[in-house]
């Protein structure tokens, strides 16, 4: 088996080392010597923006927050489904993420989504941009992390607590989905939504395609305000 080859690595203020590894076509990012993504399992990612925008396919205007960059597979899906006057903001926390998704490795992935025009990057904490955004997205995915559960970084742990996802139930418009996806089932985590004033069906794609794990994601669907 092939050695790993260690194409990117830097030392992030905060969250430590960050290493981006190649082994034949795969692409790992890994903190802190541990595995958070792999270019191989992205069929999750891609199966979180066909849930997350689905409202969205036939209509000519909206607004969808990415929370979570990651290989850009996401946004990229986004992109293939919703037509040229939607937009996308893109919030992610690592600069070095982003420069990464747009230098000659990564942005190949997923067809460099960053140079569409429709996108648009926001560096910092999702969980603050939905702050300073009230009832303004259509839509809101959050792949942060590994999801509600599994976190490789506890302070991730407030974005899927009752006060992050009543932000996000606020960022959102009228009758707004909200999209979470997670490595694994997360306990309380569908009453939680509830509590907020989601609806919510739980979805369980393979990581690829129709092969290897599942994942989980969180649909929740926003109620009309009166």
């Amino acid at each position: 088996m092939k050695p790993w080859e260690t194409l990117e690595s830097a030392n992030v203020p905060e969250v430590g080392e960050l290493t981006l590894v190649r082994r034949g076509d795969e692409y790992v990012l890994r903190v802190r010597g541990q595995t958070l993504m792999s270019s191989r399992m992205h069929g999750s990612e891609e199966a979180l923006a066909r849930a997350g925008c689905a409202d969205l396919v036939s209509r000519g205007t909206g607004r969808v927050l990415v929370g979570g960059l990651g290989f850009g597979y996401t946004v990229r899906a986004v992109l293939d489904q919703v037509g040229p006057g939607v937009r996308v903001s893109v919030a992610e926390l690592l600069p070095t993420v982003v420069d990464w998704n747009r230098g000659p490795h990564l942005a190949p992935l997923a067809k460099a989504p960053l140079e569409d025009p429709r996108v648009t990057v926001i560096p910092g904490d999702v969980g603050l941009v939905m702050k300073r955004h009230s009832a303004s997205f259509d839509s809101i995915l959050l792949d942060v992390d590994n999801g509600p559960s599994a976190l490789t970084h506890p302070d991730n742990q407030g974005l899927y607590g009752v006060s992050g996802l009543s932000t996000a139930a606020q960022s959102l418009r009228s009758g707004g989905t909200l999209a979470i996806w997670s490595a694994g089932p997360a306990a309380g985590f569908e009453r939680r939504l509830e509590k907020c004033g989601f609806t919510v069906e739980v979805l369980h794609p393979h990581a690829h395609g129709t092969k290897g794990p599942r994942h989980v994601i969180y649909v929740g669907k926003l109620g009309k305000r009166r």
